[in-house]
C-alpha cells in the first residue's frame, strides 16, 4: 500500500467515524427523548431525512477542518471546531424541526427543542470521544516504547509553565525521547504548588538541592535538567541554579528558543550567546519577510560569521536568488552546504573573489544582477591590524570601495556596509578603516540621491557592537579558557563593550536595508541596534564562569592582562555631530551622516593609495587622520 493509499484509508476512516457518530448522536437522542415507540413513528420519515442530513453534516465537517486534523495531536482548537460544526448542525436541525411542521409534511414536531439540546451534547461527546481515546492510546504506546527502549532520564525542567509545556508536548508525541519529566522549578509565584499537563513544580530555581534531595528519597533521582527560554531572564537566577546543577552532578541542556525559526525540538548545551544581560531585541519578521521576498541578493564575506548568518536570513525569508562572495575556499564549501540544506526554491551560487580585485567584483555583479548587496567582507581583529596595517587598508577601505563603486554601476537597488562601533572617534586602524569606507559610501550615497532617478540607489552603514560568538570574539575565547581550567583573561576590569547576538546583527542589517529602500526614503544612513547599556566585559567572564557551573576567584581565576594596541576602555555609537532620529522601527536607531562631497572622498582616496605604495605607516596614518580628525591612531 501506498502512502497515498494509507492516507485517502485514513481520511475515508475518519468521515466514516463521524457519520456513525452523527447517526449515533442523532438516535440516541430520539430514543432518549420519546423511547421506541416515538422513534419508530418517526421511522419512514428518517429514512428519507437522514441520509440527506448526514451527507450535510459531512459537508459541515470537511468546512471545519475536522478531516484534516490529526488525531494524534487531538487538541483544544480541534474541540473548538466540533462544537461549532456540532452547533451548526444542531440549528439545522432546529430550521428542519419548523419546516416539517407544515401539515402537508409530518405535521409536528418530529425533533423538538430538548432533543435538539441532548443531540447537540451527544455528537460533541461522540465527535471528541474518539479523537481523545485515539491520542490516549498513542500517547501510552509511546510511553511503552520509550521504557522498553532503555531506562528514561529523570528530569527536572527549569523555566515558565508556558514554556516548560512545550517540552512536555514534545515528550509525550514522541519528538523527544528517554525523558522522564519528574518535576518543574519556576521563577514564577503563580505557578508554584500547581501542574503542568501532570507533572507538579516543585519550587524555584534556588530549590533545586532540596528538591533533588526530594526526589532521590522517592527514587526519581534527577540525572538532567532541561532549561527553557524562559530561565535566563534577568533574576531568575539560574546562573546560581547551574553552579548547584554542577556539584550535583547533573547534566544541563536547554531548549531552542521560541524565535530560532526553523529548529526542531531538540536539546542543545548552554550557550552563553542566549545570555545577554538584557532582553533580545525583538525584530519584525513580516516586515523582513515581505521586503526579501523573490529579491536577488549578493553578500561579500558570505563564508565568515556574519556573512553566513545574512545568507540564511536571506534564504528564510524568500530570497530568489542569493550570490554568496568569499575568498576563502573552505569557507565558501562550509557555507554553501549548508544553505543548500534549508535553500528551498531559492537558487544559490557561490563564487571565489577577492573585494580588493575591481574588476573581478564588478563582473560577479553584472552577470548576477543583484537587487540588494550586504558588504559583509572586511579584516576586523583589532591587534592584528595594528601590525598589519596596510592589508586593513587594502581590505576595509578599497575593497569596500570597490564593492560601492561596482553596486552603483550595475544598478543594484541598495547596499549595506558593515560597520563597527570603533569607528566613531577611532583610535585603531580597524575603527579608521571603516570610518573612512564608512564616509565613501555616505558621500556616494548622497551622490546618487541628487541625480534625477524615480528610485535611486540607496548606500547605507549599520554599525555592530560586539556579536556573541562571532569569529574571533571574546566567547569562544572565554570558553576554551574555562574549559582549560583557566585562568580567564581580561585586559582592563573597566573595560566595557556592546553586546548583540549574530541573529540581532543579521536581522539589524535587514531592518535597516528595508528602512533605507522603503516609502519612507530619509536622508538617514547609519543604523544601529538598540543594544541597551554596555556590559563590563569582566562581569561577562564572570558569569560565563558561573554558567559553567563553576565559581570566580575559587575554580577559576580572572587575570587582567593589560589593554593591547587599539584598544581603549568604552565604544561609542555616533559621533557627536551626528543627530540621531527616531525612525519608528523598535529597537533601532539611526542617524543622518557628517561626511565629505564624493569629489573630495576621491582625492582622498587617491591621496591614500600613494601613501599605501609609499609603504610608511605615518603617512597613511597622516591621510586617515586628514579625513578623520578625531582618530588618534598611534604612529609608527
Amino acid at each position: 500500500m501506498t502512502l497515498g493509499q494509507r492516507l485517502n484509508w485514513r481520511r475515508w476512516f475518519v468521515v466514516a467515524h463521524d457519520v456513525s457518530a452523527t447517526m449515533a448522536a442523532l438516535l440516541l437522542s430520539l430514543y432518549l427523548r420519546f423511547g421506541g415507540v416515538g422513534l419508530d413513528r418517526r421511522g419512514s420519515l428518517l429514512i428519507l431525512v437522514l441520509p440527506c442530513f448526514f451527507v450535510y453534516a459531512s459537508g459541515v465537517y470537511w468546512f471545519f477542518d475536522l478531516y484534516r486534523s490529526k488525531w494524534r495531536f487531538a487538541s483544544l482548537p480541534d474541540l473548538a471546531n466540533i462544537v461549532r460544526a456540532s452547533a451548526v448542525l444542531a440549528l439545522s436541525l432546529l430550521v428542519l424541526d419548523y419546516v416539517l411542521l407544515a401539515s402537508y409534511l409530518f405535521g409536528g414536531y418530529v425533533f423538538g427543542k430538548l432533543t435538539i439540546a441532548l443531540y447537540f451534547v451527544l455528537q460533541i461527546f461522540f465527535l471528541g470521544g474518539g479523537r481523545v481515546g485515539y491520542r490516549w492510546f498513542r500517547l501510552s504506546r509511546t510511553r511503552r516504547r520509550t521504557l522498553s527502549s532503555g531506562t528514561p532520564v529523570s528530569t527536572l525542567i527549569l523555566g515558565r509553565a508556558a514554556d516548560t509545556e512545550v517540552l512536555l508536548r514534545s515528550i509525550e508525541s514522541g519528538a523527544v525521547c528517554q525523558l522522564a519529566p519528574a518535576g518543574i522549578l519556576s521563577p514564577s509565584q503563580a505557578d508554584q504548588g500547581q501542574t503542568v499537563r501532570g507533572v507538579p513544580v516543585l519550587g524555584r530555581f534556588g530549590d533545586l538541592q532540596r528538591v533533588s534531595e526530594y526526589l532521590t528519597a522517592r527514587g526519581a533521582e534527577p540525572r538532567r535538567i532541561v532549561l527553557a527560554p524562559s530561565a535566563f531572564e534577568a533574576g531568575t537566577g539560574v546562573e546560581t541554579a547551574l553552579m548547584m546543577a554542577r556539584r550535583l552532578g547533573i547534566t544541563t541542556n536547554r531548549m531552542p528558543s521560541l524565535d530560532e525559526g526553523g529548529q526542531t525540538m531538540r536539546l542543545a548545551p548552554v550557550a552563553v550567546e542566549d545570555l545577554l544581560l538584557r532582553p533580545s531585541a525583538t525584530i519584525d519578521g513580516p516586515r523582513l519577510e515581505a521586503f526579501v521576498a523573490g529579491r536577488a541578493v549578493a553578500v561579500t564575506g558570505g563564508g565568515g560569521s556574519i556573512g553566513a548568518e545574512v545568507c540564511d536570513r536571506v534564504v528564510r525569508f524568500g530570497a530568489a536568488r542569493l550570490l554568496v562572495i568569499e575568498n576563502s575556499e573552505p569557507a565558501l564549501h562550509a557555507v554553501m552546504e549548508g544553505l543548500r540544506a534549508k535553500a528551498g526554491d531559492a537558487v544559490i551560487e557561490g563564487r571565489i573573489a577577492d573585494i580588493r580585485d575591481r574588476d573581478r567584483i564588478e563582473r560577479l555583479f553584472r552577470d548576477f544582477k543583484p537587487d540588494l548587496v550586504f558588504h559583509a567582507a572586511a579584516l576586523k581583529h583589532v591587534p592584528i591590524l595594528e601590525n598589519d596595517w596596510e592589508e586593513g587598508v587594502k581590505t576595509n577601505v578599497f575593497g569596500s570601495v570597490n564593492v560601492a563603486d561596482a553596486a552603483a554601476r550595475t544598478g543594484v537597488r541598495g547596499m549595506v556596509m558593515i560597520s563597527t562601533d570603533k569607528a566613531i572617534e577611532p583610535v585603531s586602524v580597524l575603527g579608521a578603516t571603516k570610518r573612512f569606507a564608512e564616509m565613501y559610501c555616505q558621500a556616494l550615497d548622497a551622490e546618487l540621491l541628487r541625480r534625477p532617478a524615480a528610485a535611486p540607489m540607496r548606500l547605507i552603514a549599520v554599525r555592530f557592537g560586539n556579536v556573541l560568538a562571532s569569529n574571533g570574539s571574546v566567547i569562544p575565547k572565554f570558553k576554551a579558557q574555562i574549559e582549560a581550567g583557566g585562568p580567564v583573561t581580561v585586559t582592563h576590569p573597566d573595560m566595557v563593550r556592546y553586546f548583540m547576538t549574530i541573529r540581532e546583527a543579521c536581522d539589524l542589517v535587514l531592518t535597516a536595508a528595508s528602512h533605507a529602500l522603503g516609502p519612507e526614503r530619509s536622508d538617514v544612513s547609519i543604523y544601529v541596534l538598540n543594544m541597551g547599556q554596555p556590559i563590563k566585559i569582566v562581569d561577562l567572564a564572570e558569569r560565563m564562569i558561573r554558567l559553567s557551573g563553576l565559581e570566580p576567584g575559587r575554580d577559576v581565576a580572572i587575570e587582567f592582562t593589560g589593554m593591547r594596541p587599539g584598544e581603549r576602555l568604552n565604544e561609542i555609537l555616533f559621533a557627536r555631530e551626528e543627530p540621531t532620529l527616531d525612525i519608528g522601527v523598535p529597537g533601532v536607531l539611526a542617524a543622518k551622516p557628517v561626511f565629505a562631497s564624493l569629489d573630495v572622498m576621491k582625492t582622498r582616496l587617491a591621496t591614500l593609495e600613494r601613501a599605501l605604495a609609499g609603504g610608511t605607516r605615518d603617512e597613511v596614518l597622516a591621510v586617515l587622520r586628514d579625513a578623520i580628525p578625531d582618530f588618534k591612531g598611534q604612529a609608527a
